[in-house]
């Protein structure tokens, strides 16, 4: 029996990953009372380590991960957006990137750039 695997393209990739990470930012800030003990919050802990687990799954191993995924462990810096700063920052490193080499990343093949 042949192993079918599930390909996801990159631009799909990184769409689920904003959505994931703006969703993990809101539910931090909407349920503050779970997550406002910082370190000490367990609840706080299993999203920080699924939402890192989750980002590295579909974007890879990025630096920017471990600011994120150590700055929720500060209280008040937990209020910004971390998730979502990260991700965005992988999107636009990754972009700069692959326009110096001429090729786009996380980039479906219906969105064609426009032809000079």
């Amino acid at each position: 029996m042949a192993e079918d695997k599930i390909k996801i393209s990159p631009g799909t990739r990184f769409r689920i990953a904003i959505a994931l990470a703006i969703l993990a930012d809101i539910l931090q800030l909407a349920v503050m009372p779970l997550f406002v003990e910082g370190a000490a919050s367990p609840a706080d802990d299993v999203l920080d380590v699924g939402m890192a687990a989750v980002l590295t799954y579909l974007l890879g191993r990025h630096w920017e991960f471990l600011p994120s995924f150590l700055g929720k462990l500060v209280p008040g810096v937990d209020l910004a957006p971390l998730w979502t700063l990260a991700v965005a920052n992988v999107y636009r490193k990754a972009k700069t990137l692959a326009v110096r080499e001429g090729t786009l990343p996380y980039q479906s093949k219906q969105e064609e750039p426009p032809q000079a």
